[in-house]
């Protein structure tokens, strides 16, 4: 039985990012360049779109930032374009969307793990600490040089790059000020984010913090979103909003698409 699970959380690993592949997005119109990283030690493909009218304005823009941005089967096109609609209908002000293509996903998303299961999933794993430091020490600063900024910053996430969303809030909650993670796989390392929460809130800033998260029909995944809900409830942070959509009619590959525009909704109707 539990090797059965186990194939199932395999299954879902692998497979976490397919959707995108499956329904082709019109690629918006976006700059590209690259950083060659001397944290990761390699050069990281960088996908940028700003909304009409950034580029004959003057306006500051605050920045969502995201991993799984590649524009070949991966999350950047239909972000953006989502992006470009709630914008339009004014219900999201406007923003600028970073994505980071993917070079090894499964290295850079998943932080250390003891269970030996899952260090099988691929060569390399665990190396979420050094992603999060290109971000911060070059990604940042590189943003900030070619576009005009504010100071807020937001991630998006789903799946493994749901799961970074999540470990970030919660180990380096400084580093952004929104977080949306659509099915993130807090199963990893044996739950570990899920049974250490209290801990990392404990030590959380005396500044606003807004997260929004989802679970699907993937048991073992919805249990520890609605497990961390109940936390965040029960620690009650004056300064954390938060909101946990169960969403049990949608399944791991679909939930992203499903909910996103609700979950940026919330996210920026809620400053």
């Amino acid at each position: 039985m539990k090797l059965i699970f186990y194939h199932l959380l395999i299954s879902i690993f692998l497979t976490s990012c397919a959707y995108s592949s499956q329904k082709k997005d019109p690629v918006p119109s976006h700059d590209e360049f690259t950083i060659e990283s001397k944290i990761v030690g390699e050069t990281r493909n960088i996908n940028v779109w700003t909304p009409p009218g950034y580029k004959v304005g003057t306006d500051s823009l605050s920045v969502m930032y995201m991993a799984d941005g590649g524009i070949i089967d991966e999350d950047f096109p239909h972000i953006a374009n989502t992006l470009a609609e709630l914008i339009k209908s004014k219900s999201v002000p406007p923003m600028i969307l970073v994505g980071i293509a993917n070079t090894q996903r499964r290295r850079d998303l998943t932080g250390p793990t003891e269970i030996a299961k899952d260090k099988e999933i691929a060569p390399i794993v665990g190396g979420s600490a050094k992603f999060r430091a290109f971000i911060e020490d070059e990604l940042f600063p590189e943003i900030n040089k070619r576009y005009r900024t504010t100071a807020e910053k937001s991630i998006i996430g789903e799946s493994l790059s749901g799961l970074f969303v999540v470990e970030t809030f919660l180990l380096r909650p400084d580093l952004f000020d929104n977080y949306i993670a659509f099915d993130p796989s807090l199963w990893w390392n044996d739950h570990m984010l899920v049974k250490t929460a209290k801990e990392h809130l404990a030590k959380f800033p005396a500044n606003e913090k807004r997260i929004w998260f989802a679970g699907s029909s993937a048991e073992d995944i919805s249990k520890y979103t609605a497990e961390l809900a109940e936390i965040f409830k029960t620690e009650n942070l004056r300064y954390l909003k938060w909101f946990y959509s169960p969403e049990p009619e949608e399944a791991h590959n679909t939930i992203f698409r499903a909910t996103k525009e609700k979950a940026i909704k919330w996210t920026f109707q809620n400053h």
